[in-house]
């Protein structure tokens, strides 16, 4: 019993190790990433946004007034839209509707039916959309200034089909934002981009999407990925096979972390990890190597932190602070604890476990039963 315990041990050190390795890989991925170019075009055709909402959130005024301070040189059509005309949602586009009275803003109330709520929003904003650009956004994004001239700009790159985009995380001052922003600047962006760079990674986020009506027609429009988990990645998944390619430019928007228990955390994450299992189940099992430090402390623990034990531990944990001081600095992202990342790492751990023994996910405070195929189904 304790040789296998200690085989067990050993193998798991050597993962962590790996893990260490591949957490340098990352941290080298990101650096390229942001060092490309991301040339630019003269045509700027009008662009129609579409945000589907649900509910006040947090940030939920300063992120949609990003949209409206956009420095673009053509027509923008706003669509804010919802699926209750009690959302209280609607107070705060009425008020930017007051405030930006020069801009084209529509709020959008529609019943349209489909067991993802987003994408039930989307096809109820459509037919309102003025535009053959159009940019999807999640409600929870804010964005820089220069936001849809690089979109748009990507877009008009030849075979390009839709434009995507990375994102950060935007923490409040509770602690639990803090970790959920910690999670996707420190595990979620480096693993993208570091998949983006071996050519593994396919992206396509729900913080941005922009593509031509012409393409979404092409791949049976806003309905055909109703009841679909992972909207995003399957629409980006649709666009590619038709031969288009989907551009990601060298920038980020943000995310408002708006999680403030653990509970909520951990009900929103569960659900992003139960969609990269849909998405990728062989590949969702080798990321258990991006966890190097969880695996270092059960590899150390078994093998009664002996000395080689406690040094695969030291060089997880150092591997880690690296990455997070390069993304730092490159991102310029401050704020954010060093102190706090072995419990996030730990934290993420319990998380991706987690993601394959459930079936059921939380979604804009409703369940949904989730079947092999990846299809949602009401709880």
């Amino acid at each position: 019993m304790l040789v296998f315990a200690a085989a067990i041990g050993w193998f798991l050190l050597a993962c962590a190790l790996i893990g260490a390795g591949y957490a340098a890989a990352s941290a080298r991925a990101v650096e390229r990433f942001f060092k490309t170019s991301n040339p630019t075009e003269a045509d700027h055709p009008p662009v129609t946004v579409l945000k589907p909402l649900h509910g006040a959130e947090r940030d939920l005024a300063e992120n949609l007034e990003s949209f409206c301070a956009q420095d673009y040189p053509s027509a923008v059509q706003i669509i804010f839209g919802v699926q209750d005309a009690n959302d209280p949602a609607l107070g705060t586009v009425e008020a930017l509707r007051k405030k930006h009275q020069h801009l084209d803003i529509a709020p959008i109330v529609s019943s349209r039916i489909a067991s993802n709520p987003k994408i039930a929003n989307l096809i109820g904003m459509l037919p309102h959309a003025k535009h053959d650009v159009l940019v999807l956004s999640d409600s929870d994004i804010g964005v820089p200034t220069g936001y849809l001239r690089s979109i748009v700009d990507a877009l008009s790159r030849p075979g390009i089909g839709a434009v995507t985009c990375c994102y950060t995380g935007r923490a409040s001052a509770r602690f639990w934002s803090k970790m959920a922003a910690m999670g996707i600047d420190y595990q979620f962006l480096p693993a993208v981009l570091y998949g983006v760079g071996i050519g593994l990674a396919t992206p396509c986020f729900g913080s941005t999407i922009g593509l031509r009506k012409s393409v979404l027609a092409e791949i049976g429009g806003f309905a055909a990925f109703g009841e679909r988990l992972a909207d995003d990645y399957e629409i980006g998944r649709a666009i590619r096979a038709r031969g288009y390619g989907i551009a990601m430019p060298p920038f980020v928007v943000s995310h408002s972390s708006n999680e403030d228990s653990a509970g909520a955390l951990f009900r929103h994450e569960l659900r992003w990890a139960r969609t990269i299992r849909g998405i990728d189940a062989l590949g969702h099992v080798g990321s258990v190597i991006t966890h190097p430090v969880p695996l270092a402390i059960l590899g150390a623990a078994l093998l009664g932190f002996s000395y080689p034990a406690a040094l695969a531990l030291a060089i997880a944990i150092a591997s880690r602070l690296w990455l997070k001081h390069r993304i730092d600095r490159v991102l310029g992202i401050s704020g954010l604890s060093s102190w706090l990342l072995v419990q996030r790492d730990v934290l993420s751990f319990i998380v991706f476990l987690s993601s394959f023994f459930i079936r059921q996910v939380d979604w804009q405070g409703r369940r949904y039963k989730v079947h092999a195929s990846g299809t949602l189904v009401r709880d």
